[in-house]
């Protein structure tokens, strides 16, 4: 495991927090926790092989977060004194005073372990801020340009962001844990610009951002320099491909596709603060609201969804929450019905006889120390089916079909039932073998209705771990990364767009 970072550890916690703890409990905190946050964020950005934009910035601040009389209180600030600590506990009493006559039920935590003096660090081999960033540009540089020079590529766009962020957390009933996490996104794309017909057309590496160092650009967990040597070719072939026919098809949905569609129609959905309507002014509500739960028919029999915070390279991995919680792995839907929720230590405390559940899974997170911690989603995933069969073996089921590759837009609405997705690639399926790509496709469904007509599940060979860096919540708005990890799989009788004759192109 690699050792958590000498220059956090230097920084003054313990007394930070000792000195916020003391002063909330002398004002009557009934609960009381503190974070020493740092967050460092590197980024680098090429355009045709040649630097565009590189930055490299650093954000540490501490937060106090208080229950005052069954109230929430929050305040935080960047000068790391104990006098500050202790003003900042002061200012979250204060707010939680004021914001009293708004509460009409008392905040109870449920129950946790304490955790003394424990530390986490994420999966990773090589801290990518200990690589120059002249390494690092000419990595990017390198695979840039073996894309540009291949035929049909007329431009490439290259990025690499990097995260190193360290955590120290306090509370009042004693846990205290120090923990590190890095995570890094590469993403290459390369344009194909048909000036006769009047239109480009572009596609990127397959790769998703993970919970890994430098060793994901150099071949530990991802083969960059086969994939895009491979890339020019099936970008050629998407740019001749004809548009679709729209109509209804049976899909192998790949996982470089279905991950982002588990994210908005299961990740979301399941949040529990959303089902309870918490969320209703921003981001919307749930269809699956928690008096269906256990009876809510999801999807088929082949539909197992787990909540993971301790899947190895996650986004979302974390050994714990931002409420001390040990983080874990919990069902959400079993054999297609809905069995569980995301939640905190408060849903977990007023809807624990409801749920079945009496403590936290471990899904409260900030994103810095400038914002409360909210119910944030947990690596949220498809289980494949141990003996499950490859891709090819899907596709083998189908007479009429389409194998749909890497993601794209999207769009849901508020409840996340009514969706649509489109991809990168799109292969025609013609009696069980791969017949061309096509163009302008989107796949269309309600939640329940797509999952529903999902026939089979891959294999575990199959089986890969996507995600996003940017998933938004929260007013103040947060964002946060989370992975989503599935296999390949077989859908039937699905409703498929022409998306440019939608546009009336």
């Amino acid at each position: 495991m690699p050792e958590l970072d000498a220059t956090f550890l230097a920084l003054p916690a313990r007394s930070l927090a000792a000195a916020a703890l003391h002063r909330a409990d002398e004002l009557g905190a009934e609960h009381a926790d503190f974070r020493l946050e740092r967050q460092r964020v590197a980024h680098a950005t090429l355009r045709d092989g040649k630097l565009q934009s590189a930055g490299d910035s650093e954000d540490v601040g501490l937060a106090v977060r208080v229950v005052h009389d069954g109230t929430w209180g929050f305040a935080s600030g960047y000068v790391r004194t104990p006098e500050t600590a202790a003003a900042l506990a002061e200012q979250a009493v204060a707010t939680a005073k004021i914001s009293r006559v708004l509460s009409s039920e008392p905040v109870v935590l449920a129950p946790e372990p304490v955790y003394a003096d424990v530390t986490w660090v994420s999966a990773y081999e090589v801290n990518p801020f200990d690589v120059p960033e002249t390494e690092r540009i000419a990595r990017l540089r390198e695979l840039s340009e073996r894309l540009l020079a291949a035929d049909g590529v007329d431009h490439v766009d290259a990025s690499f962001t990097q995260v190193l962020e360290n955590k120290f957390y306090a509370d009042s009933h004693g846990t205290t844990t120090t923990q590190q996490r890095v995570r890094v996104e590469p993403r290459f794309e390369a344009v194909n610009v048909d000036r006769g017909a009047g239109r480009f057309s572009s596609m990127r590496s397959l790769a998703p951002p993970a919970g890994r160092g430098w060793e994901y650009l150099t071949g530990t967990g991802w083969d960059f320099d086969t994939e895009l040597a491979e890339l020019p070719d099936l970008l050629r072939e998407h740019a001749k491909a004809p548009g679709i026919e729209a109509g209804t098809y049976d899909l192998v949905i790949d996982a470089s596709n279905l991950w982002l569609t588990i994210h908005e129609s299961i990740g979301h959905a399941t949040e529990l603060d959303r089902a309870l309507g918490y969320e209703a002014a921003y981001a919307g509500t749930s269809f699956a609201t928690i008096d269906q739960l256990g009876t809510l028919r999801y999807g088929s029999p082949a539909l197992n969804i787990v909540g993971d915070r301790t899947a190895p390279h996650g986004l979302a991995t974390i050994g714990w929450d931002d409420e001390g919680v040990q983080t874990q792995a919990f069902d959400i839907v079993r054999d297609g019905v809905l069995v569980g929720y995301q939640l905190n230590r408060q849903m977990a405390h007023d809807h624990g006889a409801t749920l079945g559940v009496d403590r936290s899974n471990g899904c409260a997170l900030a994103d810095s120390a400038g914002h409360i911690a909210l119910q944030r989603m947990a690596n949220v995933s498809l289980r494949p089916d141990p003996a499950g069969p490859s891709v090819e073996e899907l596709i083998s089921r189908v007479e009429r079909g389409i194998y749909v590759v890497g993601d794209r837009s999207w769009s849901i609405d508020m409840q996340r039932f009514n969706f649509q997705f489109t991809g990168q690639q799109f292969h025609r399926i013609e009696n069980g073998r791969l017949a061309g790509q096509l163009r302008d496709v989107a796949y269309q469904a309600t939640t329940t209705d797509f999952w529903g007509s999902m026939e089979a599940v891959g294999g575990p060979q199959t089986y890969v771990l996507g995600g996003a860096m940017n998933c938004g919540k929260g007013q103040p708005g947060q964002v946060a990364a989370v992975s989503h990890g599935c296999p390949a799989a077989l859908f039937r009788g699905v409703n498929v767009l022409n998306t440019r004759e939608e546009g009336g192109r």
